[in-house]
């Protein structure tokens, strides 16, 4: 369960499987980072059930995975928008943050990733 807070950032990627253990150091690094900065929650998810049944748009379709690609949701808890959008600025400026993006290969297209900031209405 997340801890308390009250706007979340919101990711959802299509990563090639053979990419995952890339994927993996990399969210790791990053979860570092924005915890640094005030994320009060930092969360990376792989899929396991993309395609239940009855569900007529599920992940995989919605973003045209192939077989060999996996859906990664994830997600950052803040204390409030101005926490993310404080947190969010000093995050881009990070030298660990810039170093690993220009030293490491994206492990996924980031033309195929989805995100926004949620407020959050319910939660417990």
């Amino acid at each position: 369960m997340a801890k308390k807070g009250t706007y979340v950032d919101g990711f959802v990627l299509v990563v090639p499987k053979k990419k995952l253990p890339a994927y993996k150091k990399m969210a790791g690094k990053s979860a570092y980072i924005w915890r640094k900065y005030g994320a009060v929650d930092y969360q990376e998810c792989v899929g396991d059930d993309l395609t239940p049944k009855g569900i007529k748009n599920p992940f995989t379709k919605a973003f045209k995975c192939k077989k060999s690609e996996t859906i990664v949701f994830s997600y950052i808890v803040y204390k409030s928008r101005a926490a993310r959008d404080k947190a969010n600025a000093k995050v881009m400026k990070d030298p660990a943050l810039l170093k690993m993006m220009k030293d490491m290969p994206m492990p996924f297209d980031l033309k195929r990733m989805a995100y926004g900031g949620f407020k959050i209405v319910v939660g417990y």
